[in-house]
């Protein structure tokens, strides 16, 4: 799952890049030339549309998502497990909702034969079929990690449920950033290195 995630974190990567350096260009041509490139904030739109979902998945798979848990820290571990699965699971059911919203949206646009009500006058099938795609990410990973909460919680494995889907302890998180610090203080130094044995 988690290289699933990478996977769909690059694409979300060079969607948001291309968006910026397009949106960059258009305002610099705006500014210096007079010039417009026309339909950017179109094209923004149906980046974001796409762009949304993976990033519902990658926090999904990641457990990065915000979760308040000051109430469900004073539970007992097993009720706490519980709930936890219980969030997985109607995760699961909220992707699925997305989703049949996202199909129900698609075959709208294909019976009516939708454009879009701007100067490229875009027939609406081309991108929302984009964003259909990236839409099945996220039930696709919901339904996974929901048959693995249903099945340890079947189990009784508290611990498991807990660990694969409970929220990081303060501890856990202060890990996390200070390994984050590291490799990040790691590489500032790798970088002049680098620069001094290039010829």
């Amino acid at each position: 799952m988690h290289t699933y995630s990478r996977l769909l974190g690059i694409v979300f990567g060079i969607l948001m890049i291309a968006l910026s350096v397009t949106v960059t260009a258009e305002t610099l041509l705006r500014k210096f030339f007079s010039v417009t490139l026309g339909g950017i904030d179109e094209l923004g739109g149906y980046a974001i549309a796409i762009a949304a979902p993976l990033a519902f998945t990658v926090a999904l798979v990641e457990n990065s998502h915000i979760r308040i848990n000051q109430l469900t820290a004073l539970f007992p571990k097993p009720a706490q497990a519980v709930l936890d699965a219980l969030s997985v699971l109607s995760m699961a059911l909220l992707a699925g909702y997305f989703f049949y919203f996202t199909v129900d949206t698609v075959l709208d646009t294909q019976e009516y034969q939708s454009i879009a009500q701007t100067p490229w006058a875009t027939p609406l099938i081309y991108p929302q079929l984009l964003w259909l795609i990236a839409s099945a990410t996220f039930p696709i990973a919901a339904l996974i990690l929901a048959l693995q909460a249903l099945r340890l919680l079947l189990r009784g494995d508290w611990r498991g449920l807990t660990r694969r889907f409970g929220p990081p302890s303060p501890e856990e998180e202060l890990k996390a950033e200070l390994d984050d610090l590291k490799k990040r203080e790691a590489r500032a130094h790798d970088l002049p290195a680098q620069e001094g044995t290039a010829p």
